[in-house]
């Protein structure tokens, strides 16, 4: 399962951590975030002690949108070290993501 990513543990789950992480940023009344949400999951499992993979609620978590420049979700950044190693803007299959994974594993 996908985990959830807030203001408050982004720094210690994302930020202090040399896994790859994805974050999803998206909103509920997003529709491509519902389309792409169920893709989430899957990643989150297929890559389970590999990749954490987890989501951002824009509408509750307002300081690391806007610390990241979010200003169109769906937005998937892939962070490493700290930094952002790649990201993606909107709603897109599951390979695309798949191979940004397997580019920075």
């Amino acid at each position: 399962m996908a985990l959830e990513f807030t203001d408050a543990n982004f720094q210690e789950e994302v930020l202090n951590n040399d896994t790859l992480t994805v974050v999803d940023f998206w909103a509920e009344w997003c529709g491509p975030c519902r389309a792409i949400g169920p893709v989430i999951e899957e990643l989150a499992k297929d890559y389970e002690g590999q990749v954490k993979i987890g989501k951002l609620n824009v509408d509750q978590n307002s300081n690391v949108s806007i610390e990241y420049g979010i200003t169109s979700i769906p937005a998937i950044l892939f962070i490493k070290n700290g930094e952002v190693v790649d990201k993606q803007i909107g709603a897109v299959p599951k390979s695309v993501l798949e191979n940004k994974i397997k580019a920075h594993l």
